[in-house]
């Protein structure tokens, strides 16, 4: 999913640069707006699925520290080394979604 997201961003960026008749902007402003639904989506179930692995950190964590155990150590470990890839594919998800709200907001200005 990055790659496909950073491939449209070029494309989207370099297309911005060129000059385009008001029927092509128009176009490319639908296209863009059915990509940010898209993404958007995307970015609703990445926030639900990196809460939920926050949730059971925390929780193997004060069960860890309550209980201890080498068991609930390594699944402590375990969902923070999850959380962590999570947490970085969502920044990426909403900071290039709110890009994507720039751009279409410099097409309808256009």
């Amino acid at each position: 999913m990055t790659k496909q997201i950073r491939e449209y961003m070029e494309y989207i960026t370099a297309y911005m640069k060129e000059q385009h008749t008001d029927e092509e902007l128009i176009r490319e402003r639908s296209l863009l707006l059915k990509r940010i639904e898209l993404y958007q989506h995307e970015r609703l179930i990445h926030l639900l699925v990196t809460l939920a692995f926050a949730i059971f950190f925390l929780l193997s964590l004060f069960m860890f520290l309550s209980v201890g155990g080498a068991g609930l150590f390594v699944l402590t470990l375990l969902f923070l080394i999850l959380l962590i890839p999570y947490i970085k594919h969502y920044y990426f998800l909403e900071n290039t979604v709110q890009e994507m709200y720039r751009i279409y907001y410099r097409i309808e200005k256009l």
